[in-house]
């Protein structure tokens, strides 16, 4: 089983190699398609709700992989030549303060707008009402990740780091916009 392991991870990397972008973004996608598989099943889904799947996987695919990439190739040339410490929590900070907060408030519209079909106002009122919560939430959680990303991982490799931490992240996220929406119909 190790060896197939190995044959995978050579055949990613090579992908990885000849075609970076296409490679992040369908691993990307790939990634969010699962964690929302994941968070529905959390949920209590009893069937996987197919379109919404999908849609996660097109969100994963068509904009958080690319962002990723472009994301991680400017970071590098922003700070092309300086390493330590010092230049890591400059990047985390720069990534917190800037994609962080523009990348929680593009998937709760997304999902509010694109996956669940809510008007924007509906949407716009719950991004209102959540979007400080999961902001801080994030706060909490992804410097260590980003630290741990721009510290030990190679460039290629960390769009797929984020995109695998990510995918946990999303079935948070899921599972929040479910609650929210219950709540909603509760009142």
């Amino acid at each position: 089983m190790s060896e197939v392991a190995a044959m995978a991870g050579q055949a990613y990397m090579r992908q990885l190699q000849a075609h970076p972008l296409r490679t992040k973004a369908i691993t990307s996608g790939v990634l969010a398609g699962c964690s929302d598989a994941v968070a529905q099943k959390i949920s209590g889904a009893s069937k996987l709700q197919l379109r919404r799947l999908l849609l996660i996987a097109l969100y994963g695919f068509a904009y958080a992989g690319p962002f990723g990439h472009f994301l991680h190739k400017l970071m590098d040339r922003f700070f092309k030549g300086k390493k330590g410490k010092e230049t890591t929590a400059k990047k985390v900070l720069v990534e917190q303060l800037t994609a962080s907060p523009w990348n929680n408030m593009m998937f709760m519209m997304y999902f509010g707008l694109v996956v669940e079909g809510r008007p924007f106002g509906q949407v716009k009122n719950k991004v209102k009402k959540d979007y400080a919560s999961v902001q801080l939430t994030a706060w909490r959680f992804w410097p260590i990740v980003s630290w741990i990303n721009y510290e030990y991982m190679p460039l290629q490799l960390r769009v797929l780091f984020h995109s695998f931490v990510a995918s946990c992240w999303a079935v948070f996220l899921n599972l929040k916009a479910a609650r929210s929406i219950a709540d909603t119909k509760k009142a």
